[in-house]
């Protein structure tokens, strides 16, 4: 991919942040969306132990990494314990991305996007495509254990 001209998002960095317990296919076709959007995307893994992981966030970014084609080279994938903006501020990334299946997935992501906003990191919020809507990390759990 090419990188357009100045002041084109694809001269920008990008973070999609999540727990990613397990990554799913509606989380990779999110990347896969972002990464022809941006010049960079980092998948921030994020090392939460509130959330009660499965795995500690090293590993799911390893798997996450590995999982991933090694053509995306505009992709990378690091875990994180702190705020998404932090991250963005140390890694000059200036939009944070954000997958929205639903409705209450909106309204959640609206107030997230407006923090944000006030702490100068612009949230991108990315419909979900029709037929991934029904997936996520809660259902894939359940259903494999």
């Amino acid at each position: 991919m090419f990188p357009g001209p100045v002041g084109d998002p694809r001269n920008s960095r990008a973070v999609y942040p999540g727990t990613f317990d397990p990554f799913t296919a509606g989380h990779r076709d999110l990347v896969d969306r972002a990464r022809r959007l941006f010049e960079h995307v980092t998948v921030l893994v994020a090392v939460n132990d509130e959330k009660r992981p499965t795995r500690s966030g090293v590993h799911r970014a390893a798997d996450i990494r590995a999982g991933l084609p090694r053509e995306w080279e505009n992709v990378a994938v690091a875990a994180w314990n702190g705020l998404t903006v932090a991250y963005c501020r140390q890694h000059g990334a200036g939009v944070i991305i954000r997958g929205v299946r639903n409705t209450g997935d909106v309204v959640r992501e609206n107030q997230l996007a407006a923090m944000n906003e006030t702490l100068g990191v612009t949230t991108l919020l990315m419909p979900t495509r029709p037929e991934l809507a029904t997936i996520s990390s809660t259902i894939v759990r359940a259903t494999v254990a």
